[in-house]
């Protein structure tokens, strides 16, 4: 069964850094087009950055020149790394492969990202 582990959040302040990890079993990694989501509270889940099997990455309006992604495919990671975070960036943070249904059985626990002074 595929599974999709996130860690790395936490409580920072406005203007500091967070980098979340994404590791899976299960699953051909290397052949995925992964991507990093966020639900805050009310809000529907929504994609951040998703990043190719071959290292491209790409970025929603609100994750450009902050956050950046990137992948080590030998260890079935992906990373995100997050940069003058916002209080708006507050949520919890999930990894699956992009498009992945919200009903699919392989999202993880999330992990929560707070920004707060």
């Amino acid at each position: 069964q595929v599974q999709f582990v996130e860690s790395g959040g936490g409580l920072v302040q406005p203007g500091g850094s967070l980098r979340l990890s994404c590791t899976t079993s299960g699953v051909l990694f290397n052949i995925l087009v992964a991507a990093w989501y966020r639900q805050a509270p009310g809000k529907q889940r929504e994609v951040v950055a998703y990043i190719t099997n071959g290292g491209t990455p790409h970025y929603v309006d609100f994750a450009k020149d902050r956050f950046i992604i990137s992948r080590d495919n030998a260890k079935n990671t992906m990373y995100l790394q997050m940069n003058y975070l916002l209080p708006e960036d507050t949520a919890v943070y999930y990894c699956n492969p992009y498009e992945a249904p919200i009903t699919s059985t392989s999202w993880g626990p999330g992990t929560q990202v707070t920004v707060s002074s």
